[in-house]
């Protein structure tokens, strides 16, 4: 049993790349077939055996703590239709009483804000963020290949991909420790940088949206002054603890997709509608 017992979704954010199909409905609900991202997310997490899933929130996401609730109505018109299937659907997710809990970021001010304001329930113990615009299909999980790292050497993991130069000023961005074996998939890492320009990033390694954390990360969180586009930015805190805990950018197995933009969105439709056999 994993001994991450928390993880951490960050489901505060506007969606205005999504709009006006999010003006009144969550991002994180947009359904990737009939699945929204952030049940696949949820999954993930579930999976490594994670009994804690705390969800910081903002106005108007109320849909996504009714997806995980019952919602009697329904279920007893699909019982009383004797369709179990969807009944087996419409329940499947909602887990234990107790286990999904809900707080509210009340204003955005960046990734490490939002993270931040799960202090309370990870308390001084190791968590999971999970942001549920990077979809990726992997089995294992993402999550659980980093836990599995984690536990064999623990520290910070950050799991990471090579992005083309052109587009590093879009994620935080890794410097690899010197001493580096190149086909490593646990890379040690010496610098983190949020959204550098093309000519002044110091690698193409490129964080994206898992994170396996000490909880040193979140007490340097409630330290932090604003960093890029005036918000708490969760990788200044990781940067931070570098002198101080080894950190990994790790090389996952499997594929991701961007679902913050609408070409991700597309292509990941289309990758899990054919590995469905629905075209």
């Amino acid at each position: 049993m994993s001994i991450i017992k928390t993880a951490v979704f960050p489901v505060g954010g506007l969606g205005t790349r999504f709009l006006p199909a999010t003006k009144a409905m969550p991002k994180e609900m947009l359904p990737i077939v009939d699945t929204p991202l952030i049940q696949f997310v949820v999954e993930e997490a579930r999976a490594c055996g994670i009994e804690r899933l705390v969800f910081v929130t903002g106005r108007q996401k109320h849909a996504i703590e009714n997806h995980f609730d019952h919602m009697y109505e329904l279920e007893a018109n699909l019982e009383a239709k004797s369709k179990t299937e969807y009944v087996h659907l419409v329940r499947q997710h909602l887990g234990e009483p107790g286990e999904i809990l809900f707080t509210r970021q009340m204003r955005p001010a960046g990734l490490g804000h939002a993270v931040w304001c799960a202090r309370h329930v990870v308390q001084d113990a190791p968590f999971a963020v999970l942001l549920a615009d990077d979809f990726i299909d992997a089995e294992p999980g993402c999550l659980a290949q980093m836990i599995a790292a984690f536990e064999a050497n623990p520290g910070n993991y950050l799991a990471a991909m090579q992005v083309e130069a052109d587009k590093v000023d879009r994620y935080g961005i890794a410097e690899p420790a010197d001493d580096q074996e190149p086909e490593s998939k646990s890379v040690r890492i010496k610098g983190l940088v949020e959204k550098p320009k093309p000519g002044d990033s110091p690698s193409r390694l490129a964080v994206i949206g898992r994170y396996v954390l000490m909880p040193e990360v979140m007490k340097r969180l409630s330290t932090l002054d604003p960093g890029a586009g005036g918000e708490i930015q969760l990788t200044d805190a990781i940067a931070a603890e570098i002198p101080h805990c080894p950190t990994y950018a790790y090389h996952f197995d499997g594929q991701r997709f961007d679902c913050g933009s609408k070409l991700g969105f597309v292509q990941a439709t289309a990758h899990m509608s054919a590995k469905r056999g629905l075209v």
